[in-house]
């Protein structure tokens, strides 16, 4: 990351969730899924945010983009401070987008793809054109054909919908794109196609990600800094080379020794 002021802050973030028990549903305990993560994104950086399943990555996503509200800790974007919840703080929020892990459930059945492109824009009066000229761009940037406009999500593959998904969080000009596991879920060609097209966008808008995987070899393929998680907490953070390679804490050594790799088993 260069010595500029980054885009995204967290402050000691934390996201618990009450365990309810008995019939009067009262909280016996709390589940620590993010518990006081500290984390810096730079402008125009991937940080690549990695660990086992249930660590806490895609609560820390969704807390981020503001689906999840907060226990505690600040989230400071562009130097001012963001409102916890979706419902506050509208202007700032737009400027930080989610591609889902699934491209099967994230689009909505019954909307074709010009309304689920220019949804977001119309809800916040900004279609400066007609929404089949602004959805057809959109679907330009994601290598799609015009064709696409007037059909329904079931009618395409795993790709093209994650491409839809991908134009989707572009609509509102984000700074910031949450990958919440964008490529898990599609074959490893398609996988690749995917890799490219977020890298050519980065490069082209100046896009930030924080780009959450499971899959070490895509995280070092497309993160300038990986941070590493476990348990709610951020154990190890640095240099993606370094991190992957080279990693000092237990934890993310257990986690890169178990990455396969070409001639490792005989």
């Amino acid at each position: 990351m260069t010595n500029q002021t980054p885009l995204c802050t967290l402050r000691n973030v934390s996201t618990h969730f009450p365990v309810k028990k008995g019939i009067l549903a009262r909280t016996a305990g709390w589940v620590r899924a993010v518990d006081g993560v500290d984390m810096e994104i730079g402008r125009g950086e991937t940080l690549g945010l990695v660990g086992e399943s249930g660590c806490g990555k895609t609560t820390l996503g969704r807390t981020i983009v503001g689906l999840e509200r907060p226990t505690a800790g600040d989230i400071v974007f562009d130097g001012s401070p963001l409102p916890p919840g979706l419902k506050r703080g509208t202007r700032e929020r737009r400027r930080i987008q989610m591609i889902f892990q699934d491209p099967y459930s994230c689009l909505n059945p019954r909307m074709t793809v010009m309304e689920t492109l220019t949804e977001g824009l119309a809800a916040h009066g900004l279609l400066k054109k007609s929404r089949e000229d602004t959805a057809r761009d959109l679907l330009r940037e994601v290598g799609l054909d015009e064709r696409a406009l007037w059909r329904y999500p079931h009618e395409f593959s795993g790709g093209q919908r994650q491409r839809i998904a991908v134009a989707r969080s572009l609509s509102l000009s984000p700074e910031l794109l949450v990958c919440d596991e964008a490529v898990s879920a599609l074959d490893v060609s398609v996988r690749a196609q995917i890799i490219r097209l977020l890298t050519g966008l980065r490069a082209r808008f100046g896009l930030s990600y924080l780009f959450i995987s499971h899959d070490l070899s895509v995280v070092a393929h497309l993160a300038h800094r990986v941070a590493v998680m476990y348990l709610g907490r951020i154990v190890e953070e640095g240099p993606a080379r370094l991190v992957l390679t080279e990693p000092l804490h237990p934890y993310a050594m257990a986690l890169c020794s178990a990455v396969p790799r070409p001639g490792g088993v005989r």
